[in-house]
């Protein structure tokens, strides 16, 4: 799959060693913690272990999203192989103050389109909390359909899923 990924506003590129500041403030924000999960991200060290475990991972893809003419990083796009899935999983994560305003849509729509068009991923997953209602409905935008419920640890997931056209 493509390294890098440009739409109307935003470029996406992959996740670096220099993106240790973005990680530490996004796994940290209430969003993320509430909706995905709290990393025990504590530290700037710590935020330089978790980039070094998503690199060194085979079955993982990570993109910082920044608006086109700024260096500042406002999201994340992730696409992996997750063990208890049977498809590859499309994820999203913004700073909530770039929130409301559509780059969540515009960065995943730009993966998922180049993901579907490769052999290896005629079906894509998503996972997300049944509760939270800004992902299903992005996922619903995009063109997922919810599918099922499945307990993963401690969490009920709901998984939505879309195919090739």
């Amino acid at each position: 799959m493509n390294t890098h990924f440009e739409t109307e506003r935003l470029l996406l590129s992959p996740l670096t060693e220099t993106d240790t500041l973005f990680i530490y403030e996004l796994l940290n924000s209430k969003a993320w913690i509430r909706f995905i999960g709290d990393r025990d991200i504590n530290t700037f060290e710590d935020a330089d272990a978790y980039i070094d475990k998503i690199l060194s991972g085979r079955n993982i893809q990570y993109w910082i999203v920044r608006e086109k003419g700024k260096d500042k990083p406002i999201g994340l796009i992730t696409f992996m192989k997750r063990a208890y899935l049977d498809h590859w999983d499309l994820g999203f994560a913004f700073l909530e103050k770039h929130g409301k305003k559509g780059y969540a849509f515009e960065a995943s729509e730009v993966v998922l389109k180049a993901a579907l068009q490769l052999k290896a991923h005629p079906t894509i997953v998503a996972t997300t909390l049944p509760d939270n209602s800004n992902s299903i409905k992005l996922l619903e935008k995009l063109g997922f359909k919810f599918d099922k419920k499945m307990k993963v640890e401690k969490d009920m997931l709901s998984i939505y899923t879309t195919q090739k056209d």
